[in-house]
């Protein structure tokens, strides 16, 4: 990107105007790549306000499609991309470059395991966290660290927020805060949420990333929690709860989420839904499956659709399946067989 240009000296002179950011930083934030992981409420939000801000480059990862549940506080999206069950990856890279048409953005329609993630980590400068479970962020930690990229956790549900910046070699990890983190087992589909919690939170995680893209390590780094609807805002350091025997940060890191071994079939966070990962789900397969059932089969340029059983399935052209209506996985394990065996 020639940001030197004269229509980007006018895009980003307000920001450059800004005494923390100036020439100088607008020059490091347009030479940055920022690894992605969710791009649901957070995820695009924050790709938004990076890519008004001028980020170099993007690497999306996101395994879910635009639902109408998600448009009261996923603002990246529109109705269209709900109607179309457009994967959320695709969706937030057309309107991505709707605002930028000279961002580089590599979109990967996938769960995010360890193989990927450390497969991508490399070219990234940062890693942002949009996930909604406790073990994506566990793995997110663990390759950061093991690969010395700095990330950026936030999360959110109902009126709260929290975010928090890892920086390795300058602060404890996520792993060594896990045990003062807010604990909660409530989740936006079980909870609600409402967008203000999402925007604080982006708010958040998108400030910290600017210091960091721009070399404005600012140890300690502070845990931001809060509460939108109570007004309750506050932080905390964190730079004496670094633990020696973390197995992420520690004397001897072990990095133990790379250990973790994805199911076959998963329950996706809060939600009456089966994730199931077979090899043997190909787009040929499918159709012989809906074909031999006699099943009417809806075509995406991403997946296949169809109902089977009372159920309602969505087939990537991955080996990657999703079951709505669905929250037992012996049961998901055993439609699978049927369909697939």
């Amino acid at each position: 990107m020639n940001w030197h240009e004269s229509d980007n000296m006018e895009r980003y002179s307000r920001q450059m105007l800004y005494n923390k950011i100036g020439v100088e930083g607008q020059r490091l934030i347009a030479s940055r790549t920022v690894l992605i992981v969710g791009t649901g409420a957070l995820g695009s939000l924050s790709g938004e306000l990076l890519a008004r801000a001028g980020i170099g480059k993007f690497i999306l990862i996101d395994r879910d499609y635009v639902e109408y549940s998600n448009l009261q506080r996923q603002t990246l999206y529109t109705e269209k991309d709900a109607d179309e069950k457009k994967p959320k990856v695709i969706a937030a890279r057309e309107r991505l470059l709707e605002i930028r048409p000279d961002l580089e953005i590599d979109a990967h329609i996938a769960h995010c395991d360890g193989p990927l993630l450390e497969g991508l980590a490399g070219e990234a400068d940062l890693l942002l966290d949009g996930t909604d479970n406790f073990d994506t962020r566990l793995l997110i930690n663990d390759v950061a660290y093991k690969y010395g990229k700095p990330w950026v956790y936030a999360a959110c549900v109902e009126a709260s927020y929290s975010s928090c910046g890892f920086v390795p070699g300058a602060t404890p990890c996520y792993r060594c805060l896990v045990p003062v983190l807010p604990t909660t087992t409530l989740t936006c589909d079980t909870a609600g949420i409402i967008a203000p919690a999402v925007q604080m939170a982006v708010a958040e995680q998108v400030t910290t990333a600017l210091k960091i893209l721009t070399e404005q390590y600012e140890a300690p780094f502070y845990m931001r929690i809060g509460n939108v609807w109570d007004m309750d805002h506050m932080k905390y350091r964190i730079d004496g709860m670094k633990e020696a025997s973390c197995e992420t940060c520690g004397e001897a890191p072990t990095y133990p989420a790379f250990d973790m071994k994805a199911d076959v079939a998963m329950r996706l966070c809060g939600r009456d839904t089966i994730q199931v990962m077979d090899d043997r789900i190909t787009e040929a397969a499918v159709d012989h499956a809906v074909g031999r059932l006699g099943t009417k089969v809806n075509r995406t340029p991403y997946f296949q659709e169809f109902h089977y059983d009372g159920y309602r399935f969505v087939c990537f052209r991955n080996g990657r399946l999703l079951i709505h209506g669905l929250d037992e996985m012996n049961k998901a394990k055993t439609l699978v067989n049927q369909l697939f065996g």
